[in-house]
């Protein structure tokens, strides 16, 4: 698919906002608070998205371990510059040898009575091989933290607000450029293809996942991959895509018909546009996730489509594309103020196609901000 490029993908990108020192410093105090209350003293972090929101470092190797006044950052050489120059507030060393080993030597001689860890990362030959380190001296525990950090994330900050918002508009921005060339004719793949293309053309690091086309039949797949088949007229076309900035997704679906509804389409469509809406309008800080997620079931429910919709409403957003909190049924977990979710109901038509509308909306104390607001009037092509 070769087209010349639009103006807008030339348009500067904002530079990254430096984030202060005292951002990381105000995260690991929290962090410290948490730990205090189960009296845990030291925490060792390995997930690197985690070790990423705590130091700066955004390296894909490295081991944090969280003191109660100092912490530390292990690496081997091929991140040294990397952690030296981009991580804050944290000592960086450098080994040549296993993290495990390094780190083991170190708390054999610290002594800290308990240490946690991040089972829900972490894997069993891992934390045998640390066991084995810290063999020599019996007196230290290891103890889970299960989603301790997942759920320390659920509160965006200013910075992090600022950048999703911004991977938002990039992505609208891509979506709007895109968009007239969904066409009958047009191939699943190439789409896709051009989506990410242009994310990265406008300053976004790349797609936050595996950027999804679907058409006819195939949109009645929550998850299809971009295939070879080719757009039809009188079909449904699913878009979803996201860019990630600063390490940061944002996350947005849109549907297309190819040329005028038909009454059957218009149904779908409108149901859809329709439980969006209410659940968006009704999101608000101390609302579960679970009454979230009935709001956009009732709604299809009242149109008689309820069993059409076979996923959850939606999931928190940050620095992972799926993270807490979640908006489905059961979930009891009342939305933060500063939370950031999607909001995505769907309907799917198995031998027809399928219709998904999905925002990355702010949680705020008194209602939602729409973080992409791509136009979801203009749907059909007709």
């Amino acid at each position: 698919m070769t087209t010349p490029l639009d103006p807008l993908m030339l348009k500067e990108v904002p530079a990254d906002l430096p984030v202060p020192d005292s951002v990381f410093e105000e995260r690991r105090q929290r962090l410290r608070e948490r730990l205090d209350a189960r009296g845990l003293r030291v925490l060792l972090v390995t997930k690197p998205v985690d070790v990423f929101y705590l130091t700066g470092f955004r390296g894909s190797a490295g081991a944090l371990l969280l003191g109660p006044r100092q912490s530390r950052l292990w690496v081997d050489p091929r991140y040294t510059l990397q952690a030296r120059e981009q991580s804050r507030g944290v000592a960086v060393i450098e080994t040549r040898e296993a993290l495990s080993r390094a780190l083991g030597r170190w708390l054999r001689k610290a002594r800290p009575r308990s240490v946690g860890y991040q089972d829900n990362h972490a894997t069993c030959a891992e934390l045998a091989a640390l066991r084995r380190e810290t063999g020599r001296n019996r007196a230290i525990r290891w103890r889970p933290v299960g989603p301790l950090l997942d759920d320390l994330r659920v509160v965006k900050d200013g910075w992090e607000i600022e950048r999703i918002r911004q991977a938002g508009r990039l992505t609208v921005e891509v979506f709007e450029q895109v968009l007239p060339l969904v066409r009958p004719g047009a191939c699943e793949a190439d789409l896709a293809a051009e989506l990410e293309y242009r994310m990265k053309r406008a300053g976004a690091e790349g797609p936050a996942f595996d950027t999804i086309v679907a058409s006819g039949p195939r949109a009645a797949w929550p998850h299809a991959r971009a295939s070879s088949r080719r757009l039809g007229r009188g079909e449904l076309v699913i878009l979803d895509l996201g860019a990630i900035l600063s390490g940061y997704a944002a996350d947005m679906t849109r549907t297309i018909y190819l040329g005028v509804p038909t009454g059957r389409a218009r149904r779908l469509y409108d149901a859809v546009a329709a439980a969006q809406q209410e659940t968006v309008e009704g999101l608000r800080a101390g609302l579960s996730g679970g009454e979230a997620d009935a709001v956009a079931r009732q709604a299809l429910a009242r149109r008689g489509l309820d069993r059409y919709f076979t996923h959850s409403t939606g999931h928190g957003v940050g620095l992972e594309v799926h993270e807490r909190p979640r908006l489905g049924r059961g979930d009891s977990t009342p939305l933060a103020a500063g939370a950031v979710v999607t909001v995505e109901p769907g309907v799917y038509v198995e031998g027809y196609g399928g219709v998904r509308i999905e925002d990355t909306v702010l949680v705020t104390a008194s209602g939602a901000e729409v973080l992409t607001p791509a136009p979801k009037d203009s749907w059909f092509t007709g």
